[in-house]
């Protein structure tokens, strides 16, 4: 048994995992060029560790997991989505005043099933305190179900004042559904909504793990954040539920965020998106079409929006695929805020070509890290953006976690998605896509009041920077495509 101790054997048996994986990573799995590299990077450079980062990290979802979403995703907006597919070459669809609106709209009906409505009534929240008072306002107020998916979902200070709202509806027979991310609220166990449950409310984990401490579906992540209440009101955007979202946090202070309170049919959209999401993590009754949980709209408004999905689900990166295309749509601006700036290669070529367009293009980041990697590949590619003659901002008043795109006063993206390939690939993500000046240019505004709060990226400071600052940059790049 001496030889089970012989370094050496030890040494070829992990070389020999190691080339297996490489192969497995380029023949077998079809990554992009650019994440293959990165891996082979990570299998030879680190080869004792390389390969557990591989299990946990790069290994592909299995479609298994997948299937479940498949026959769900259009539960009650079916009709509504053949419908309009058969409308989408006529002018039913356009939205006045919005000129580059149709084609947005007709690529998101054909490759997402992403229905426009143009009834809806939008309020935008930029503070925590403000969004949740008003949501938790909403729950005290439900008559008949609530909804609510977080990718992070705390049980401290500001998550009980939550969980006790809906408690209480549960208990006066009020329908409550709790989904949450198993990685984002690793905090926080189903032991904790006992009273709820006991009061006949309902709660799931999206991808729990198969062993204690371990889950190897680590990279596959549910990012979605969004609540509905009694088919008629729902909440989307950054927000996630914890104190340091209603900036209680020493070490974020102010946090920055964009959210949304939806009243109108986009609140179908996102019904729809919610019960296909319960019924995957779902150890519960399944959810099925029932007319209170799509009631007709008891506010309405003038505002046009898609809900648009994206995913490892999904055939298409529809959310990608929405800013590229806005980007290239801009004639006069583009402003981005994003805690995480690490685009692809077309996201990227997207900006240069705005920019070569005499198109203004602003992008905001935070002016700190809560990751260390993804903010130094942030810092990297904002920089070369800058260099391309875009307008490059750090936040500086606390954390700025928005994810906010906004084009020429007419066209504006809120939602969960980040600027990375995470976002574009790995997690489960949902953008509100709004067609509205006033909305858009409310957005803007914002926009110009935050930069009010940012130190600008200079060509001067960015030369200036350290030689380990660079180097630390440079490695950080090199992992942009598995960050």
């Amino acid at each position: 048994m001496d030889y089970l101790l012989n370094p050496k054997l030890w040494s070829f048996l992990i070389l020999v995992v190691n080339i297996l994986l490489a192969i497995t990573v380029v023949f077998w799995e079809r990554k992009k060029p650019t994440s293959v590299w990165a891996w082979i990077l990570i299998l030879f450079f680190l080869p004792y560790l390389g390969f557990i980062l591989y299990i946990i990290f790069g290994k592909p979802l299995r479609k298994k997991h997948l299937k479940r979403w498949i026959p769900q995703k259009s539960i009650g907006i079916q009709q509504m989505i053949d419908e309009q597919k058969e409308k989408a070459t006529t002018s039913s669809l356009h939205v006045e005043n919005i000129e580059q609106a149709h084609q947005l709209i007709h690529m998101n009906l054909a490759t997402n099933d992403a229905i426009v409505t143009k009834n809806n009534d939008i309020h935008l929240f930029h503070d925590g305190d403000d969004k949740f008072n008003q949501l938790i306002e909403d729950i005290k107020n439900a008559k008949d179900h609530i909804h609510i998916q977080y990718y992070i979902f705390k049980l401290d200070g500001l998550g009980k004042r939550i969980l006790d709202a809906a408690t209480e509806r549960a208990k006066a027979g009020v329908e409550v559904r709790i989904l949450y991310d198993e990685l984002g609220s690793r905090s926080t166990k189903k032991r904790h909504f006992k009273e709820l449950i006991e009061a006949g409310g309902e709660v799931e984990v999206f991808f729990p793990s198969i062993l204690p401490v371990i889950n190897l579906r680590l990279n596959y992540r549910n990012h979605r954040k969004i609540v509905v209440i009694d088919g008629t009101i729902a909440y989307l955007g950054g927000f996630n539920v914890g104190d340091e979202y209603i900036s209680l946090d020493r070490k974020f202070g102010y946090w920055r965020d964009t959210h949304m309170r939806i009243q109108g049919h986009a609140v179908y959209a996102l019904q729809a998106r919610f019960m296909a999401d319960w019924n995957q993590a779902g150890n519960s009754l399944q959810l099925e079409y029932e007319d209170h949980y799509f009631p007709t709209p008891v506010v309405t408004g003038t505002t046009a929006m898609q809900i648009v999905s994206s995913g490892p689900d999904t055939k298409y990166k529809s959310i990608l695929d929405t800013y590229v295309k806005m980007i290239l749509q801009a004639k006069k601006y583009v402003y981005i805020q994003s805690p995480y700036f690490i685009p692809d290669e077309s996201f990227l070529s997207a900006i240069k070509i705005a920019l070569h367009s005499g198109v203004d293009v602003r992008i905001m980041i935070p002016n700190m890290p809560d990751h260390p990697f993804v903010y130094r590949a942030t810092c990297s590619f904002a920089g070369e953006c800058m260099l391309e003659g875009a307008k490059v901002y750090h936040y500086a008043k606390g954390f700025l976690h928005g994810k906010v795109m906004i084009i020429d006063d007419q066209i504006a993206s809120v939602g969960t998605a980040n600027i990375d390939n995470r976002s574009f690939e790995l997690n489960f993500e949902v953008n509100g896509l709004i067609y509205d000046t006033k909305i858009a240019t409310e957005l803007a505004d914002v926009f110009m009041e935050d930069m009010k709060q940012c130190t600008e990226m200079t060509k001067e400071t960015h030369q200036q920077r350290s030689l380990w600052l660079r180097f630390k940059e440079s490695i950080s790049r090199l992992l942009a495509p598995i960050l």
